[in-house]
């Protein structure tokens, strides 16, 4: 069975694996149609994302297809359309057993810390699928990073009509932007990339973007936006330590910051700038399952359109040449999608 392996940082091999087993009880085997590409698979080449492990299979965006079912899968069916909630969590440390299983103390993530779907067939457990009749493979891979957008909107929890800042204007931060939208706050944009400004205006309808430049007009433009008071939620979605440690200046006395974003390198600030503020800093991680359902009934009345999302489309043949591409900035990429059943 084919699959693409990425063996270390930035080298990747076409292999043939086994086929995977029957599927066991609570199992459930997939093949799967499309899978999106992401920071995390960027960082997992480039080799700055901390979670990663090599040799591994990537793909944990997944739009997957029904195979067979296990024993006591009842609330599947052979042929149904899905998307994948790929953290694989434990069910019984502490975070389970509140209900947050997306950070596991023993957690597994599909195509980061095992293997994922860049391959035709795998095997996954049934509770970790989200079906739809009316999504189409490729909206089913756009949940999961739909989701961390979900999440890390409800960590910061802003009110209708409070100003938010999304730094970042990637894949997360766009899903960032996606729910936050939706809770009525005013939002800001910022990004050091021209063309992600205007496609937030263009697609979202963003009335206030700032591009970084780093020689303070940006804060005399949030200053402008916000009347002085600066942002009550501020969410950095860029995984860069300098912008992840600038930004608790961004934030409104009494605000919160959210982490989104991964980062291996080490983020500091001066203590005063979080204790004077009394500011809240937050890290998200992942979504929950509760999100996954959610967003795929956004998809499916139309509330969240997902045709801006995906701008570049590769196949399984053609993606390991074309990745590098993928990871720059200046290749205008908001979201590449694979065709894994293509090649």
């Amino acid at each position: 069975m084919k699959a693409i392996r990425l063996e270390e940082p930035k080298h990747f091999e076409r292999v043939e694996i086994d086929e995977p087993s029957s599927p066991g009880p609570g199992q459930v085997l997939v093949k799967t149609h499309r899978m999106g590409l992401c920071g995390t698979d960027y960082s997992g080449y480039l080799g700055k994302m901390p979670f990663f492990r090599y040799p591994r299979i990537p793909g944990h965006e997944l739009g997957v297809e029904v195979l067979a079912l296990g024993e006591g899968v009842t609330e599947i069916a052979v042929g149904d359309r899905c998307g994948v909630e790929p953290y694989m969590n434990c069910g019984e440390c502490f975070a389970c057993r509140k209900g947050n299983g997306n950070c596991c103390a023993a957690l597994n993530v599909i195509g980061v810390m095992i293997d994922g779907g860049l391959c035709e067939r795998f095997l996954i457990r049934a509770d970790k699928l989200h079906p739809s009749r009316q999504l189409t493979y490729e909206q089913l891979a756009l949940v999961e990073t739909l989701g961390i957008g979900c999440h890390a909107t409800d960590r910061g929890a802003p009110a209708d009509g409070a100003h938010v800042l999304i730094i970042g204007a990637g894949p997360i931060g766009l899903a960032t932007l996606e729910f936050t939208r939706l809770t009525g706050a005013v939002v800001t944009v910022m990004d050091m990339v021209e063309s992600r400004l205007d496609f937030c205006k263009s697609t979202y309808g963003v009335a206030h973007t700032v591009a970084f430049k780093g020689d303070g007009s940006e804060l005399e433009r949030m200053r402008e936006i916000t009347g002085g008071d600066f942002y009550e939620v501020v969410t950095d979605a860029t995984g860069s330590h300098h912008s992840m440690a600038n930004a608790l200046q961004y934030v409104a006395h009494t605000g919160a910051l959210v982490f989104v974003g991964i980062t291996t390198q080490e983020v500091s600030f001066p203590h005063p700038s979080l204790h004077k503020p009394e500011m809240t800093i937050k890290g998200s991680r992942n979504a929950l399952p509760s999100d996954f359902a959610r967003i795929i009934k956004l998809i499916e009345d139309g509330t969240i359109n997902t045709t801006p999302w995906i701008t570049h489309r590769t196949s399984f043949d053609d993606v390991i040449g074309e990745f590098e591409m993928f990871t720059k900035p200046e290749s205008g990429v908001i979201k590449a999608v694979i065709d894994v059943t293509s090649g």
